[in-house]
């Protein structure tokens, strides 16, 4: 053995010191580090079961009735008697703050073609293009103060269905889903019931898709007339026993497909929709069978009116689906209706029509049911209109219509554990932008997940070392004056 020196000892004696000391500096940072980390539960089972809530819900179910397109909340649930004042002259600048409109437009400020009256023991004001869901308004929570951040359709939807103005993230049916589950496992946790003209609406499928959870959890399209699903009933007839043994062989072979296979979700997705296919063949058709309902139900929401038959059948649908222990179901008018440039007398007056009497029939019926307060109902587009008369010539203010307004606009939610009869938030004097009490697309979102019993903070899935959520890492506030 070599002897030491005294300046060697001492040499390696530092290093032994710069060691304990750096080993201590770094066991300090982690801990800061660690106490800064938000909090991410376990893993959720990637599975349709139900599944516990954070805290104890107000909402189970929720029904979204998707106004595509830009429903005008000056023409509905916002009027502004200024609007009256200053028709037909250019906007004040004092009332639009620093608006910019477009150079081929007049800008000229629109009063509207509507008459309002206050309804309700709230008095909320409603206009008269809507006189069945104005005898609902002490049912609903009218946010008047929602906004967007994107004047155009496409990135406008993105963000109100995933909370991001581009396509590949969640939506927020499949967030809700993904932390809940299903009540009922013989029927899709999450059901689209879109135009049955086989029109997709903007974006398509991508207003339903679960982005990067699993498959599992995206939306399930479903017809309003005929097969719900296509080759949903057997091609030939099959004894009962002989048809359970062959899908319980078909399951043994399926999970050991599996089981050589760990960690791939679109073939733990397309087993899990297999066995559901063979459970809804008989539970699906039996659930979407409207002939089962009497005289009154059916002209409640106005189906075999030439008007109101179609979103009408899709509204009794979701009824029929909440109550069968369906989880999220998400409604589609025709088209972007609600997208009125031109000749908005008409043409709001038109999608209005068509979906007024069917809404309030579906309120009166979940109440009437029982299952209102537990059923979350939600109405809105994806931003509302300009108090502005979209046109290029000032003689044509008669047939004008209005442009996109995403700054300021009126969204309502009815039913699962919200106000009944308020009216919350308020938007300029021209009905411009928000100004009072403003609900960002995260803030609403964060309080449907509220309602379901969820903490928009704590609903992460992790993916690329990052725990993703419904509401990114946006500012977001759960709008408590909302909630009963």
């Amino acid at each position: 053995m070599s002897e030491i020196s005294r300046r060697s000892f001492f040499d390696r004696m530092t290093d032994g010191l710069y060691g304990v000391a750096l080993t201590s500096l770094i066991g300090q940072q982690a801990l800061r580090a660690a106490e800064k980390q938000p909090f991410h539960p376990a893993p959720i089972p990637e599975n349709l079961a139900p599944k516990r809530p954070h805290f104890t819900p107000r909402a189970t179910s929720v029904i979204h009735l998707c106004m595509q397109g830009g429903p005008s909340q000056v023409d509905l649930f916002d009027p502004k008697p200024a609007l009256k004042k200053f028709h037909g002259k250019t906007a004040p600048r004092e009332l639009t703050g620093n608006a910019v409109f477009e150079k081929d437009r007049t800008g000229k400020l629109m009063q509207s073609p509507f008459e309002f009256k206050q309804h309700g023991k709230a008095g909320a004001w409603v206009s008269d293009a809507l006189p069945h869901l104005a005898q609902e308004v002490d049912e609903m929570t009218i946010v008047r103060s929602m906004y967007n951040v994107h004047p155009n359709h496409e990135p406008a939807i993105y963000k109100m269905q995933s909370g991001q103005t581009f396509p590949g993230h969640p939506v927020f049916g499949s967030w809700i889903t993904y932390g809940l589950g299903n009540e009922n496992q013989n029927l899709p946790a999450y059901v689209v019931l879109a135009d049955p003209s086989n029109r997709l609406p903007t974006n398509n499928v991508d207003n339903w898709m679960s982005g990067y959870l699993s498959p599992l959890y995206q939306g399930t399209r479903m017809k309003a007339t005929g097969s719900p699903l296509l080759n949903l009933a057997p091609d030939y007839a099959s004894v009962d026993q002989v048809a359970r043994t062959k899908q319980d062989l078909l399951k043994q072979l399926d999970r050991l497909h599996q089981k050589q296979r760990p960690g791939q979700m679109e073939l733990e997705a397309r087993i899990q929709n297999y066995e559901m296919a063979a459970n809804m063949q008989l539970e699906a058709t039996e659930t979407l069978d409207i002939s089962q309902e009497t005289p009154e139900t059916l002209a409640m929401y106005g189906i075999d009116e030439k008007e109101t038959d179609s979103f009408g059948r899709r509204c009794l649908l979701a009824r029929r689906l909440v109550e069968n222990g369906v989880r999220f179901v998400q409604l589609y008018t025709r088209g972007q209706i609600w997208d009125n440039h031109s000749n908005i007398n008409k043409s709001l007056r038109t999608a209005c029509g068509q979906t007024d009497l069917p809404i309030a029939g579906l309120l009166k019926d979940l109440r009437q049911r029982g299952l209102l307060d537990n059923t979350l109902v939600l109405w809105g587009g994806e931003f509302g209109r300009l108090p502005t008369a979209q046109i290029t010539s000032a003689a044509k203010m008669n047939v004008a219509g209005r442009d996109h307004g995403p700054y300021g606009f009126s969204a309502w939610m009815a039913g699962g554990g919200v106000k009944r009869g308020l009216v919350y938030g308020n938007t300029d004097e021209v009905g411009y932008a928000s100004v009072e009490n403003r609900v960002s697309i995260q803030d609403w979102h964060a309080t449907i997940l509220h309602l379901l019993g969820m903490d928009h903070e704590k609903l992460v899935y992790e993916r690329n070392g990052l725990g993703e959520r419904l509401t990114h890492q946006f500012p977001t506030r759960v709008v408590h004056d909302i909630i009963a």
